[in-house]
């Protein structure tokens, strides 16, 4: 039980050094939530949404699943899909991979079994006419093809049809240098791709 109890000393001592860093933090973040962002990304315990990102608690709504799937009779993902667009009013949708998924790979080895093979069918149907595709162009891929899903979501064309500004987003990380790549697939409203431009630091 040292594992655990290793977690919860942890937390103790995270809250401690927050709330000196930011005295009053944990008592704002209680009365609100108003993320801005809606995160749907791989469970993969090395893409932490908030961490790689540079964002605190309450600032993106989470949810993570096997290889970032965005799949319509998932209910669990669509309670949070309607959640995210119609009560917090989120502006952005990011789908976000990432290199190296071992979902992925089990797919590209015809290596699925179980739950796990029906749940992949979506990206053995996104690279069945692919040949000699590689296993990072799959995981672009798989977020390109999750991305679309997203765009013929009834949540959200919904929303883009009462004006919303939503915007919906394919990135993909890279656990080898930490770095996040943007698909440039970002879609609005008029289904067109919309460029993110990203400022670079100066050297």
């Amino acid at each position: 039980m040292k594992e655990i109890l290793k977690l919860l000393n942890n937390n103790r001592e995270w809250a401690r050094k927050v709330e000196i860093e930011t005295p009053g933090f944990f008592a704002k973040l209680k009365k609100q939530q108003r993320p801005k962002y809606l995160w749907i990304g791989c469970s993969d315990s090395r893409v932490p949404a908030n961490q790689i990102t540079g964002l605190l608690p309450g600032d993106v709504f989470v949810h993570r699943n096997i290889s970032n799937q965005v799949i319509n009779t998932d209910m669990n993902l669509m309670c949070v899909l309607q959640y995210a667009v119609e009560v917090l009013k989120v502006k952005h949708i990011i789908v976000c991979g990432h290199y190296g998924c071992s979902g992925i790979a089990a797919v590209k080895r015809n290596a699925t079994s179980g739950m796990l093979e029906h749940w992949l069918e979506n990206v053995r149907v996104s690279v069945r006419k692919q040949k000699r595709i590689t296993l990072n162009d799959m995981c672009e891929l798989n977020v390109k093809r999750q991305v679309d899903n997203l765009t013929h979501n009834t949540i959200v064309q919904k929303a883009w049809e009462r004006g919303r500004k939503l915007y919906v987003h394919g990135w993909i990380y890279s656990i080898s240098d930490g770095l996040i790549k943007d698909l440039k697939v970002t879609q609005n409203a008029t289904r067109g791709s919309v460029g993110v431009k990203v400022k670079k630091e100066k050297k």
